[in-house]
């Protein structure tokens, strides 16, 4: 492998590394409430949080807002790009009994892009087929053969913008061969299969860190769109959420916990920044991959590396994804139905989004 393949993979292990010692600290601890629970027959209060299956799985204790309702993370004048699709039948979802919220949402304003052939992905897929013919029919743009790592270089899509990009259920495949380039680099990341736990959080590590290096290319610029985000970092806060710069057009108030949030509101004809949304399974393994910390602290290359450093995102908001509300959606695997790849990803646990935009960098126009 190059430099610039060891200077990433070593940056990922080393954070991988630091993750497992916190987790063994989380264990151990484990260990002695049960200890103390058998001696004493007192159920230790932390015990009930950690049983919580929206507690942070790093053992750092902080839970999450349960969502009161759906989130539609779209507005119908939003371009959207949609990454990854499989048989698309999340594209569908946004045309054919979309949520109310988005029923006058233009199908031309939709691009569905799948990493494989047309060929491919109908062998995958066989439903795929008639869905792609309905999508079509309704002037949604369909492209195959699209890199999620390597967007800006794809004719179709090379010097567009979008309002959105969506990449559900991201993996980097547990095929014979998979590899991922680096990119500004001839040298692969590959092996023959994932057995290894390690090396599978690895490979998806690369493909997140890959996509997030591409998506500010073809994101839509302009000032922070109308999501809350919290105003003061608090001290501990793993989530290292940013205090952001007063904006013009903000109305302050709060939200349900009386946190104080943002809103702008934006003059008619004000283009807002372009937010990427990617969704997991928010259960281990995928909750290993540390999307929000790839997203907003990726990890330093080494220097002498040719690759140019990961652009830092700012975590706009997460949310519980409800498939239901998607009418039509149906998760598939990278195997597809082939390999049984109906897939549930993970068992347990809720589905979750996590929304991010581009940070304020004195160098930020680099990224576009």
């Amino acid at each position: 492998m190059g430099k610039a393949g060891k200077g990433l993979k070593s940056a990922l292990l080393s954070q991988q590394s630091r993750l497992k010692a916190k987790q063994k600290l989380s264990h151990a601890a484990q260990v002695a409430e049960q200890k103390i629970f058998r001696m004493t027959g007192k159920q230790p209060r932390r015990d009930a949080a950690r049983m919580d299956p929206t507690r942070d799985t790093k053992g750092k204790g902080k839970a999450i807002p349960q969502t009161l309702r759906p989130t539609i993370p779209f507005n119908p004048t939003d371009k959207i790009l949609l990454i990854g699709e499989g048989n698309f039948s999340f594209s569908r979802s946004l045309i054919l009994d979309a949520p109310i919220q988005l029923q006058s949402l233009p199908p031309n304003n939709v691009t569905a892009t799948a990493y494989d052939s047309e060929e491919e992905c109908f062998s995958k897929y066989p439903e795929a087929e008639g869905i792609v013919s309905f999508l079509r029919s309704k002037g949604v743009e369909v492209i195959f053969g699209v890199d999620g790592t390597r967007l800006e270089k794809h004719p179709r899509l090379k010097g567009r913008k979008w309002d959105r990009i969506v990449f559900n259920f991201p993996h980097a495949g547990e095929l014979n061969s998979l590899f991922v380039v680096l990119p500004n680099s001839t040298s692969e990341f590959s092996g023959k299969g994932i057995a290894d736990q390690d090396r599978n959080i690895l490979s998806n590590q690369i493909l997140i860190l890959g996509f997030l290096r591409s998506a500010p290319k073809v994101l839509q610029v302009g000032p922070v769109p109308s999501i809350y985000t919290p105003r003061k970092k608090k001290r501990g806060d793993d989530d290292e959420d940013e205090e952001m710069d007063p904006i013009k057009d903000v109305v302050e108030e709060v939200d349900e916990m009386g946190n104080p949030i943002q809103f702008f509101v934006p003059s008619d004809n004000v283009t807002t920044r372009g937010t990427v949304l990617i969704t997991l399974r928010n259960v281990i393994p995928y909750t290993q991959w540390d999307v929000p910390r790839l997203a907003k602290n990726p990890p330093l290359v080494q220097n002498g590396s040719n690759t140019k450093p990961n652009p830092k995102y700012t975590l706009l908001r997460s949310f519980q994804f409800h498939r239901n509300i998607w009418k039509g959606y149906e998760h598939r695997m990278t195997k597809g139905e082939r390999a049984h790849g109906k897939g549930t990803t993970g068992d347990g646990g809720e589905d979750r989004t996590w929304e991010f935009c581009i940070k304020d960098e004195p160098d930020k126009d680099s990224y576009h």
